[in-house]
């Protein structure tokens, strides 16, 4: 029987375990078995505090998710301009927390599964509109007259390419590289004449 008070720890401790799983094994080896193994406990200990993979897998998007908001809600705080506030959100994408290894290995695996799982492409849908949401926010600061929402969408896509690029591509991982693309790319975006939104 658990102790009274572990739950959160408890799942701390397998929602690490799954990352650094499935960066040792990938998803569909990441087995409960080999997830608790990774943990330290026993898989009993693992349908405890969660119903199943699936269940489990979610739970760790949405705290990868949680963790990429909270980068997110920092670097937006510290921002004074609406401009300083688009460059925020690049900085929070582009953030080392978001570039190691394993990291970059689930939000690979779990992207991927996304299209075979509802809940995944539930909260994968949530963070995109929570992204479009900051972005659009932005950008009418910063020009009232703008088209807002294709703008915002241009510059996700910016984020999630080049994201995707740095973590298929190795000489590419050190997050400066995508980074300083992505600033460079969303610049001259903010500085070219806008057209009417498509």
């Amino acid at each position: 029987m658990p102790k009274l008070g572990m739950g959160p720890v408890r799942r701390r401790q397998l929602i690490d375990a799954t990352i650094e799983t499935i960066h040792e094994y990938g998803l569909a080896d990441a087995t409960v078995t080999r997830i608790a193994k990774k943990a330290g406990v026993s898989p009993g200990i693992v349908h405890h505090y969660f119903a199943d993979k699936d269940e489990l897998l979610f739970e760790t998007m949405r705290d990868m998710l949680s963790d990429l908001r909270r980068q997110a809600v920092l670097c937006l705080n510290r921002a004074k301009t609406p401009r300083q506030r688009v460059f925020a959100i690049l900085d929070a994408s582009f953030s080392s927390e978001q570039f190691s290894p394993e990291v970059v290995t689930a939000w690979l695996a779990l992207y991927a599964s996304s299209r075979n799982s509802a809940s995944l492409t539930r909260i994968l849908a949530l963070y995109h509109h929570r992204l479009r949401s900051n972005l659009v926010d932005a950008l009418k600061k910063l020009d009232p007259s703008g088209a807002h929402g294709f703008q915002a969408e241009a510059i996700a896509a910016v984020i999630d390419g080049l994201y995707l690029r740095a973590a298929l591509n190795p000489a590419l991982h050190d997050m400066n590289n995508p980074k300083a693309l992505a600033v460079d790319l969303v610049s001259h975006f903010l500085d070219s004449p806008k057209s009417d939104e498509p």
